[in-house]
């Protein structure tokens, strides 16, 4: 455990907010409420006379905005954490994934509940295990923590089917160890490979803002994407995803083609699945039961593309807490589809690629920075059919 309290300072223009978060933080065993501010440029003001360990910052703020604020607080004072707080709307969304894709640590959503004593319950919901994740407590420091967090958050709140928390962690000695070499040798060569799935959830935001940077013409294959989000905010990731990539990048519908060169984005509160129609494959949406407490969950998209291409698919597990995708990626190894795993150095949680590691389903595991380069490969391999 921590031997001293989780400084936070909360950074909102409505006092209704700081007073919600207030009382959340000052209720929580091991946090401790440093302070409040209007605005951004309150905020710096404070932290030039007040370390603290993380800022909870509005989006939308007068006088200095989150975004600018975030940006300031990355240069000036790179060892605190800032979590967003949103509210979900289209504004609001359109500034979160920007500040995620910048790399704010995580965001949360602001409560909608009608009574005071519900929006202090929404809040802590969300709030409390994403500080708990941030502050690198020595038994967050391994998968297996990175799930228990995620029980954690379960236990707040079941009905959080698409998670708005996203929270950065650093790795453990053991984590560090298992760090690829960068070796350009691959593991076992991977088959002409005709789709690639991606899936990811805590850090995914700037995670796939990096990768899709980097990817050229060279795939031609469709990309296929879950990230763990709320719906007000996907629209966006895939805008943000089609400016990185400069490729078309839309959220999936049911019945769309899956074209060549194109990015795919789960919806939120939609599973996103492929399948067979005739001589094309299409998406499908549904609403079935979350999968790991998630919708969209990575299950079934996984699942389902290993049944669509088999051997022919590529499979890349990036960071996220937890473990959904553990039953897909499964079903792509038996299917003999070629899996990557990011390594625990680059992830923010080494959750769902750490158990996919774990459960030794990987073909290679990388850092972010190798990731996009051994799917350019990939991309190209011309082997055995």
């Amino acid at each position: 455990m921590s031997l001293r309290p989780v400084k936070i300072l909360v950074v909102d223009d409505s006092a209704v907010i700081r007073g919600l978060m207030a009382k959340v933080i000052e209720s929580t065993e091991g946090l401790q409420l440093a302070g409040t501010a209007m605005h951004g440029e309150a905020a710096l003001a404070f932290l030039k006379r007040n370390p603290v360990d993380i800022v909870v910052l509005d989006v939308e703020m007068p006088v200095m905005n989150g975004l600018d604020a975030l940006r300031q607080i990355q240069i000036q004072f790179p060892r605190t954490h800032v979590i967003m707080a949103s509210a979900l709307t289209t504004a609001g969304a359109k500034v979160t994934v920007e500040a995620l894709a910048q790399g704010a640590a995580g965001c949360v959503a602001k409560p909608q509940a009608k009574s005071a004593s519900d929006a202090i319950q929404q809040v802590g919901a969300e709030l409390v295990p994403l500080i708990r994740a941030l502050t690198n407590k020595p038994e967050a420091n391994s998968p297996d923590a990175a799930i228990d967090a995620e029980t954690e958050i379960r236990s707040h709140s079941e009905s959080n089917v698409s998670r708005t928390n996203i929270a950065y962690h650093t790795p453990s000695k053991t984590e560090t160890a298992t760090r690829s070499t960068g070796s350009s040798v691959l593991r076992r060569m991977p088959r002409p490979v005709q789709a690639i799935v991606i899936g990811t959830s805590t850090g995914g935001p700037k995670a796939l803002s990096q990768i899709m940077s980097s990817i050229d013409d060279t795939i031609w294959q469709p990309i296929l994407i879950v990230q763990h989000m709320p719906a007000a905010f996907t629209p966006m990731l895939a805008k943000h995803l089609g400016s990185d990539s400069r490729r078309v990048c839309v959220e999936a519908q049911t019945g769309m083609p899956i074209l060549p060169r194109q990015i795919y984005v789960a919806p939120g509160d939609f599973h996103l699945e492929v399948v067979r129609k005739g001589a094309d494959i299409v998406a499908q949406l549904h609403q079935a039961a979350p999968e790991h407490y998630c919708r969209p969950s990575v299950n079934p998209l996984f699942r389902t593309a290993a049944d669509v291409w088999g051997k022919h698919l590529a499979a890349v597990m990036l960071t996220g807490m937890g473990d959904d995708g553990i039953e897909g990626t499964q079903a792509v190894h038996q299917a003999g589809g070629y899996i990557l795993a990011q390594d625990a150095v680059s992830s923010v949680v080494w959750g769902m690629p750490g158990a996919v590691v774990k459960a030794g389903l990987h073909d290679e595991m990388l850092s972010l920075s190798e990731i996009a380069g051994r799917l350019r490969q990939i991309a190209l391999w011309k082997g055995a059919a």
